[in-house]
């Protein structure tokens, strides 16, 4: 059963590796998050940081090292070096704790809105169609997009689906959110919404692991910064401390460039 006690990590990676083929994408990356704690991983582009994410939620499988969500063993490397998983059912009940929000999207462009966000409700957790819209309804009120119920994906601009996305995430009710470079696809103009609800979801206390190159978002919202290049956590420190002085050269001429 999972420990629910409040100093459990929501998430806990130590030493995850990750290759594809001859290429070694995680170099051994840990990295703990609190309950509540906002962290943002930033770094150049290929150094790993949607891969690590993406692997906290089994939708890549790691090759070595262990991954944790509240204290649930998601993946760990046995005395022989060999990675294990639990049961299908298992890995599913576990990865239901985090929700994701990806770059593109991914809604159904054949469902509505309102569609998009109870299809997952009502199909994987079977909840009832009227609770289901209600839920969503509610979460569809908290992004600004109530009026959009109706609407198909087509009709909505991009921060507009992203906020759909974000909602949909958020009607599996998990303890967890993670954000895979969310406004990295969207004008300039239309980011301040995404990150307005993201700043929300922040200050309701939810834990949110967010992959960004939004250095404001990183310097304002998160309580830590952990800094990536070449597949290995360079450095993870407090925000102000961070943006003060990321403390390790490869960091510091990453955010000379960036800000």
């Amino acid at each position: 059963m999972p420990n629910t006690t409040s100093d459990v990590p929501m998430i806990e990676a130590r030493d995850v590796k990750k290759r594809f083929g001859h290429n070694e994408v995680l170099r051994g990356v840990s990295l703990s998050v609190a309950r509540g704690e906002v962290v943002a991983i930033i770094g150049p582009s290929g150094s790993g940081k949607s891969t690590f994410l993406r692997c906290l939620n089994h939708l890549e499988t790691i090759d070595s090292g262990q991954v944790a969500i509240e204290g649930e063993l998601l993946a760990s490397t046995d005395a022989a070096g060999h990675c294990r998983y639990p049961q299908d059912a298992e890995v599913r009940r576990i990865c239901a704790k985090t929700g994701m929000v990806f770059q593109h999207f991914n809604l159904f462009p054949h469902l509505t809105v309102l569609q998009n966000l109870i299809a997952a409700p009502m199909v994987v957790q079977g909840v009832a169609r009227d609770a289901a819209i209600a839920r969503a309804e509610a979460l569809l009120a908290k992004v600004g997009l109530a009026q959009k119920r109706d609407n198909y994906p087509a009709r909505l601009s991009g921060g507009q689906k992203q906020r759909v996305a974000i909602a949909r995430a958020l009607c599996m009710q998990p303890d967890i959110m993670l954000f895979d470079e969310p406004t990295s696809a969207l004008d300039p103009e239309l980011t301040g919404e995404v990150l307005r609800t993201m700043r929300e979801l922040a200050e309701e206390r939810m834990t949110m692991l967010v992959v960004t190159h939004e250095m404001g978002f990183a310097r304002e919202v998160a309580q830590r910064v952990a800094f990536m290049d070449q597949g290995e956590l360079i450095t993870a420190r407090p925000a102000a401390e961070f943006f003060a002085d990321p403390g390790h050269e490869r960091a510091r001429a990453f955010l000379q460039h960036m800000l």
